[in-house]
């Protein structure tokens, strides 16, 4: 058995393993932790497969943007995940056992590891290999060619999504630096009276104008009138 077969069993292995336990774990952020762990193993086995743009998608998207996508949403949730039942967990075992036999089923119809005349390299595949040393000599990836150079608006357009994407999701969790801070400021001039104790007392802004003070009753007025008339008198 050659060394690269076994290092492609070894990462499966430590595929299977990591995938059991994100299943038992309970708490959040080692879940979130061992999903990076899991893609950057994937990204490694993609790497002995010599997939390596498939390596570097996995590894940015997978183990960068969607692990710090997790752990901003996890500032949000409980820090512990609730047990499900076991009637709720019928249904998706059932789906996850039908969608693994499909796969399975499908493996005989795919072409053997390295075959020269697979369609991946009998059609389109030998047509950039013959090109890359003639267009871009400087190059000597293939890979890197077809993604920076045939493909590179394409290229462009999945990061500008993916930017765009993680964006969007850091203002919608409020992690933009702001979130907490901002306070709306009356410009007008306060006529109602002072909150009541119970209430929740909050610190009126610096430019607000004071508070005008209570206004005479006319019980007191009359009085003071009173006293007025008595004294002279």
């Amino acid at each position: 058995m050659s060394p690269t077969i076994i290092l492609d069993i070894g990462f499966m292995a430590m595929l299977v393993v990591v995938a059991f336990a994100i299943v038992r774990l309970r708490s959040l952020f080692a879940i979130v932790m061992l999903q990076g762990v899991y893609s950057l193993v994937s990204a490694a086995w993609f790497v002995s497969l010599d997939a390596v743009d498939v390596a570097f998608t996995e590894a940015a998207v997978g183990a960068g943007v969607s692990t710090v996508l997790m752990l901003a949403a996890m500032l949000l949730a409980d820090r512990e995940s609730r047990p499900v039942p076991m009637s709720q967990q019928i249904g998706p075992l059932v789906i996850v056992v039908l969608a693994g036999l499909a796969m399975f089923y499908a493996l005989g119809d795919m072409p053997a590891y390295g075959d020269a005349h697979s369609p991946a390299n009998a059609y389109v595949g030998m047509d950039y290999i013959e090109l890359t040393q003639k267009d871009t000599p400087h190059i000597p990836n293939v890979v890197t060619t077809v993604l920076a150079s045939y493909r590179g608006y394409d290229t462009f357009g999945e990061a500008v999504v993916i930017f765009s994407a993680g964006l969007g999701v850091l203002l919608l969790l409020g992690l933009n630096g702001n979130a907490g801070k901002w306070r709306a400021q009356p410009n007008g001039t306060r006529i109602a009276a002072a909150p009541a104790p119970a209430a929740r007392k909050r610190p009126m802004p610096k430019d607000a104008p004071k508070p005008t003070s209570k206004p005479k009753t006319v019980s007191t007025t009359k009085a003071k009138a009173k006293s007025k008339k008595g004294g002279k008198s």
